[in-house]
């Protein structure tokens, strides 16, 4: 049987050839403006991160943790950020090289699953930005603990994060099917609607499993923010989905 994760990098790169929204590269007049110190990010679906988050991206070391697709990793190497980015998808990372042989800068590019130890040094890296996809992942402590490890002292992880609202209510978002958490490794019901609507491998993750499990991992939580689907009843009816958060690992 095939692992769940190879499951979703096939997934994935079938969606990015359809035209995936996630999966669709920055334009070069969207690179050249970021140039300019115009741009604007996004770690869920439809509010820009504060610029305020990054502080100084300049010479920074940033990972894109799951963050391939060509659209935020050209923004932050325009900004001067010193660029890896990490994703298990390669069509995902294809775009990647694109965008980076298209404009001309350096990137590194490296395919690996998050749910592994991340082949990083300890507090290699300045900045995480990881934007929603451990909703793909059975299990996220495992993650948190491999970031605050990967960061510096003083890191920042910026993380999108989706709620698990999606998950309980049926297609048209109008009733309440599915009990949490939603596992299609546990329950074979919940893995056929994820087959019937090629949705890949998706599980819940409960509030204590996002917020706390960055906490136990010894992040602080410095800010968050929540956001929408974006479109659907649950968007319309303005019920927030995601959740971005800024943490930061302790200089001490």
């Amino acid at each position: 049987m095939k692992d769940y994760q190879d499951i979703n990098a096939e997934t994935i790169d079938h969606w990015v050839e359809e035209g995936w929204e996630w999966g669709r590269p920055i334009s070069r007049e969207t690179y050249r403006k970021a140039l300019a110190g115009e741009w604007e990010v996004l770690l869920t679906p439809t509010k820009p991160v504060p610029r305020e988050w990054f502080g100084k991206l300049a010479g920074k070391k940033l990972l894109g943790l799951a963050s391939g697709g060509g659209q935020q990793m050209p923004i932050f190497a325009a900004a001067g950020a010193e660029c890896t980015v990490l994703d298990y998808s390669e069509k995902q990372l294809e775009s990647e090289r694109l965008v980076s042989k298209r404009e001309g800068y350096s990137i590194r590019i490296i395919r690996a699953d998050m749910t592994k130890p991340l082949p990083f040094k300890n507090e290699e890296f300045d900045i995480i930005f990881h934007p929603v996809s451990n909703c793909y992942v059975r299990e996220v402590l495992p993650i948190w603990k491999e970031c605050f490890r990967i960061l510096k002292k003083g890191g920042v992880l910026l993380s999108g994060t989706d709620h698990y609202v999606n998950y309980i209510v049926d297609e048209n978002e109008e009733r309440i099917v599915n009990r949490l958490p939603f596992d299609p490794i546990t329950y074979p019901e919940q893995m056929k609607q994820l087959a019937d609507s090629d949705s890949g491998v998706q599980f819940s993750h409960s509030l204590e499993g996002q917020i706390a499990g960055q906490l136990r991992a010894g992040f602080i939580l410095t800010d968050l923010y929540e956001d929408t689907n974006g479109e659907g009843r649950l968007h319309e009816m303005n019920i927030p989905t995601f959740l971005a958060m800024r943490s930061v690992k302790p200089e001490q």
